[in-house]
């Protein structure tokens, strides 16, 4: 049987219903995806399990454009060029999915007691991009990730604050209280554009200038640097590092690369 493509009507109806399944569960709502399937079954005239590829597409081109994604629909690529459109319309205009998010990258004294775990910086090696997210790469560049991120201040000020206080932390559990009083978080009090965002130490007292780059989506999720921040790493060789940060509603991990 020849599989006739998705209109323009399915995709934003199925789109729309993967962003209201999505919301609610960034607000910890409780929803039915058998029951959203059935309606979308009888709405669209699409099987069940063509509805749930479709859904995995949607992943999928969430996961290139950095953002977060139904865990239950796993990323499936060879999707239609046309729904990355569609899925970047609903991200700007989809009013509750936005709140939703924007409420757990706001900063708050929950965030300053999160634990953050600290793994090893990738190796060139890791260079070539695993199946299925060869696509979602594609779509990264297209739809410029890093610009999108960038401007995303609740997000990138709760990466920040993550390792602010995952420094702290490690100073005082190894008996270095008095540098962790030292510890200051740059580019809250002194302003952006110094070229780090936090200026830690070492346990040994040295310091350590840590400029962070939160992002949504996998470890592959491009972001941006500046040029005074590429000045300043080759000035400050030494103390300078780079920590690359997952969001919390992926892995709450983050790489340190010095």
């Amino acid at each position: 049987m020849v599989r006739k493509p998705w209109t323009s009507y399915e995709n934003h109806a199925v789109v729309a219903d993967y962003f209201t399944m999505l919301a609610a569960d960034l607000a910890g709502q409780q929803y039915n995806k058998a029951q959203h399937n059935r309606e979308l079954q009888l709405r669209i005239g699409r099987s069940k399990g063509a509805i749930e590829y479709k859904h995995q597409n949607i992943s999928a081109v969430l996961v290139g454009l950095g953002e977060t994604w139904l865990s239950g629909y796993k990323p499936v690529s060879n999707f239609q060029a046309s729904l990355e459109q569609v899925v970047v319309n609903h991200l700007d205009r989809n009013e509750a999915y936005i709140e939703a998010k924007n409420s757990i990258y706001r900063v708050s004294d929950s965030i300053s007691t999160s634990r953050l775990l600290v793994e090893k910086a990738p190796s060139l090696r890791d260079s070539v991009d695993p199946d299925p997210f060869i696509q979602s790469s594609a779509v990264a560049h297209k739809f410029d990730v890093a610009g999108r991120d960038a401007c995303n201040r609740h997000l990138g000020k709760a990466g920040e604050q993550l390792v602010l206080s995952h420094e702290i932390r490690v100073l005082e559990k190894s008996g270095r209280s008095d540098l962790a009083r030292k510890v200051c978080w740059v580019s809250e009090e002194l302003g952006d554009g110094l070229g780090y965002d936090i200026a830690s130490f070492s346990l040994d007292g040295r310091l350590r200038l840590i400029e962070v780059k939160t992002t949504n989506g996998w470890n592959r999720t491009p972001f941006q640097i500046s040029r005074n921040e590429v000045e300043i790493s080759k000035r400050e060789r030494d103390t300078w590092c780079l920590f690359r940060s997952e969001s919390a509603l992926y892995s709450g991990c983050c790489a340190a690369l010095s």
